[in-house]
């Protein structure tokens, strides 16, 4: 094999050491010879290429500190650079004040102060292009963020552990939010002046809470049940999800329950959606009866309100006009025409209804909080409807 056909920069890149660089290049001055006298190639006694067992160029055998840990965050969704999560803003090229909190990390550290600024909402954008990345969570600063602040207005205590998750998964809006915007008007009056009120995505933290942090929308005279407390193994956020994957830890279910799925979960002997079916999870039971009160705000939306709507889960605001009632959404110039008929009545059942239906761990994070707010938003519907609520057979 002709040594020109390699040099000592090509061979190193390729991985080898320096000693193997040299060890190469006389077996190939070797075997050149070799076959010269002999006038034939002669079948090598050894490999031509080895690569080192050990050193700087085998990155096998090289410990990396936090390799684990690194590789589990870069398959999760706190590392998707990709995602709409982190991209929506790519064409204005920068992240509003009011999303740069949870859609950056360096949002993030600037409004709790943890790169030596002042704490408090963010006043300026935020570059694009960032993620949830390790110091988000992992600021040696974080230790002093000791209370975060609810859209119910409630001051929530937290560990550090926690900071950043009760952050950024407690949603934009709260029940508080809705009974300023309805105020005292006419619960059955379509008002020109309501728009949909979006909880936002991912709302663990505050359906976590459940009537204690109030990120629903609390009907008066009503009681709901509080933090979900779960059980002594569970008393965190990182007790059920892996803080770098984000996958769940099965093993933990399996502590008290049969299974380590949580869709099969029950965690009670009734039936909350009419079926008598309590050998399916509890999440069956909230899906049932999101479902229920879908139907009812579309049904109210149309024969109360006088305006059909069409729900749309793809694209934002979700509820658009469908005056004909065609089942196709409403376009002016070109543009999806939102719905515009909200009364109060319909804006808070709809709000709930997007509050249990965003929080797709619902059934996980707070299951009695979820049931309360689909039971007494339906209620609160079939009044006006002449909907035969006992009938439904549902619990709350």
């Amino acid at each position: 094999m002709p040594l020109a056909r390699f040099s000592l920069t090509a061979l190193a890149f390729a991985g080898l050491s320096a000693v193997a660089v040299v060890g190469f290049t006389l077996q190939s001055i070797a075997q050149s010879a070799a076959t010269s006298e002999a006038e034939a190639p002669a079948e090598p006694s050894q490999q031509i290429f080895i690569m080192p067992r050990s050193g700087p160029f085998a990155p096998d055998t090289v410990a990396v500190p936090n390799a684990r840990v690194i590789a589990a965050w870069a398959r999760s969704g706190h590392s998707d650079a990709t995602s709409e999560s982190f991209t929506h803003w790519n064409e204005d090229g920068e992240i509003p004040p009011s999303c740069g909190t949870c859609h950056s990390g360096i949002g993030f550290r600037a409004f709790h102060g943890l790169d030596d600024g002042t704490p408090g909402p963010l006043t300026a954008p935020i570059p694009i292009g960032g993620v949830v990345d390790c110091d988000t969570c992992h600021n040696p600063s974080i230790s002093r963020v000791t209370e975060v602040t609810l859209p119910s207005g409630i001051a929530h205590p937290v560990a550090a552990g926690d900071a950043s998750c009760t952050t950024c998964h407690q949603g934009r809006a709260a029940g508080a939010t809705v009974a300023k915007a309805t105020g005292e008007k006419e619960p059955d009056t379509p008002d020109a002046e309501l728009r949909f009120i979006n909880p936002h995505y991912a709302l663990a933290a505050s359906s976590s809470l459940g009537g204690y942090g109030a990120g629903g929308y609390h009907y008066p005279g009503k009681d709901y049940s509080g933090r979900f407390l779960h059980a002594k193994p569970v008393a965190t956020c990182v007790s059920c999800h892996d803080p770098h994957s984000l996958d769940v830890a099965e093993a933990t279910c399996l502590t008290c329950h049969q299974s380590g799925d949580a869709e099969e979960i029950r965690i009670a002997r009734q039936s909350y959606d009419g079926s008598g079916d309590t050998g399916k999870g509890i999440k069956a039971d909230i899906a049932a009866n999101a479902a229920t009160l879908k139907q009812a705000i579309v049904d109210y939306a149309a024969e109360v309100a006088g305006k059909p709507m069409v729900y749309n889960g793809e694209r934002y605001p979700y509820f658009f006009a469908d005056a004909n009632g065609d089942g196709v959404i409403d376009e002016a110039g070109g543009r999806a025409v939102a719905y515009d008929a909200f009364t109060p009545r319909l804006l808070k059942a709809i709000y709930n209804w997007k509050f249990v239906t965003a929080d797709h761990g619902i059934h996980v994070h707070n299951p009695h909080y979820a049931l309360e707010l689909l039971y007494d938003s339906i209620e609160d519907l079939a009044g006006p409807l002449g909907m035969d609520f006992a009938g439904l057979g549902l619990l709350r």
